[in-house]
């Protein structure tokens, strides 16, 4: 027999048990008399604080023990084999060690004396933070709950906006020690099989001690790991979650984390914020053409002076040039040097004010900001134009949606500064090349990362209606190219001969 065989005998597995849990203070067991005549011994093992205040009248479990308390004994076999009691979520376990791994999850285990099983019965779980607002993702219309650290909850939320039978849920276990519950959610119909399928075969190339955020999944499980642009989409807003289900995409959500990954994805899906399709066309498109605008400047915009200034001031009008020449007076600092003095100073702003709680951390950015750069030039360390030159270029980083997307152009500036003070505008125009070059070379789980402003003949240039400039909804016919080919068409008029396409 096997050593982690669930026994009849109480005893004996509860010896096992504490075998399994030995100097785990945290493990309680607890043994008590069921029945009428009190003559049938059961024992609970639950964690401490996570399920271990059990009162009679409020959990699950204590209902059960109530109900059992005048049962004779064939009764009480008899509704725990069957379960009887009707409870949702009990499992029942042969083995010890499934029987353990039942506990870690946050629920309690009943062994009954005479009864060759254990049963997991659901509880409250592990403390959580529950649902909360959307913090990184601020709307100006449309939902602000946000997902939570807990994978079931963020589930619900999914399940709560998308009620429809095809919302398929596949469960795995990532971490050989956490043992951390991942939830892979994708429409069944809309999907190509194909991503799913490629998908799920990534998250069994490998095999690590512990999982504790999906950001560790991502990065386990993307092809070009060198790439500064991310290629996953991260999400803290269900909303959007749901969105991309409906366009035939791939969420996956990690217990533990309050950020969902969405897969595949290209660079148009990271300049899109939630509420572009809650707000009319004309009033979204001109924010698109904004963020556009703003991701070129935060890239090039530091470049173009380094070259400009040091190699090209014909460029410049006369009364321009010498404004900046007067300005760089006294400046002890060559103009690179001065540069990257500014641009570090901001980004060390921008770390502390990540890091510090609240309301502070947003003080310290602006007005840390503030009096550096005026510090900085009243000192004579920084000219004003290279202060305007690093805040615009700031301001521009913070106008993208998405902060992993922004991430990629903050850290490449800094090589076309470098390139722009090598070999003026020439050498910025290589640095662009070569990062279009790597752009075109990258794919998310096969979808081209240029999508839509390349393949466009993949589907017969749909996603350009929803790329930098977004047309009207009802002009939205059909899905974008994440979606299989019998399933493009997303939407139709009920009645052609009162539709907007009819006026």
């Amino acid at each position: 027999m096997n050593q982690y065989e669930v026994h009849a005998d109480i005893e004996r597995n509860k010896k096992v048990f504490e075998e399994i849990f030995s100097d785990c203070a945290d493990i309680k067991m607890v043994q008590m008399q069921l029945g009428a005549s009190r003559q049938i011994r059961c024992m609970i093992a639950y964690i401490e604080v996570v399920a271990g205040t059990f009162s009679f009248g409020e959990s699950m479990i204590g209902k059960l023990l109530t109900s059992l308390s005048d049962k004779n004994e064939e009764e009480i076999y008899r509704i725990l084999q069957t379960n009887g009691q009707g409870m949702t979520d009990v499992a029942a376990f042969d083995n010890l060690l499934d029987a353990a791994q039942g506990l870690l999850t946050g629920d309690m285990i009943l062994f009954v004396d005479g009864l060759a099983k254990v049963l997991k019965i659901p509880d409250e779980g592990y403390p959580g933070m529950g649902v909360q607002p959307a913090e990184s993702e601020k709307v100006t219309r449309g939902s602000n709950e946000g997902f939570s650290d807990s994978v079931k909850t963020n589930t619900a939320l999914i399940r709560k906006r998308l009620r429809s039978l095809n919302l398929k849920n596949v469960e795995q276990k990532l971490g050989e020690r956490t043992n951390t519950l991942v939830n892979i959610m994708y429409m069944d119909g809309i999907i190509r099989r194909e991503v799913l399928d490629e998908v799920l075969e990534r998250l069994k190339l490998f095999s690590i001690d512990g999982v504790l955020d999906t950001g560790m999944i991502e990065q386990l499980t993307e092809k070009q790991w060198y790439s500064p642009f991310p290629q996953f989409q991260t999400t803290e807003r269900p909303d959007k979650a749901v969105q991309a289900l409906l366009n035939g995409r791939v969420v996956l959500l990690s217990d533990n984390s309050p950020l969902a990954l969405i897969l595949p994805t290209d660079c148009n899906s990271f300049m899109q914020a939630s509420d572009d399709y809650y707000n009319r066309f004309a009033i979204v498109s001109l924010e698109r053409i904004i963020r556009y605008l703003a991701a070129f400047f935060a890239l090039s915009l530091p470049g173009l002076y380094m070259a400009v200034i040091n190699y090209h001031t014909s460029l410049l009008p006369t009364s321009l040039l010498l404004a900046f020449a007067e300005a760089r007076v006294g400046v002890p600092f060559s103009s690179l040097g001065e540069l990257l003095l500014m641009e570090l100073s901001f980004e060390l702003l921008r770390e502390a004010g990540v890091r510090l709680p609240g309301t502070m951390g947003n003080t310290i950015g602006i007005v840390g900001g503030l009096i550096i750069g005026t510090a900085a030039v009243d000192a004579g360390l920084a000219s004003p134009v290279v202060v305007i030159v690093v805040s615009f270029t700031a301001l521009c980083s913070f106008a993208i949606p998405s902060e992993e997307f922004a991430t990629a152009f903050r850290l490449l500036k800094f090589g076309l500064i470098f390139l722009g003070a090598w070999l003026g505008i020439l050498g910025y125009l290589f640095g662009g090349l070569a990062i279009l070059i790597h752009l075109s070379h990258l794919r998310s789980f096969g979808v081209p990362y240029l999508m839509p402003f390349v393949a466009t003949d993949a589907n017969q240039g749909v996603s350009k209606k929803d790329s930098i400039l977004r047309l009207p909804l009802f002009m939205l016919v059909h899905r974008p190219v994440y979606a299989r080919e019998n399933e493009k068409r997303r939407f139709h008029w009920k009645h052609p001969a009162k539709g907007k396409q009819k006026k």
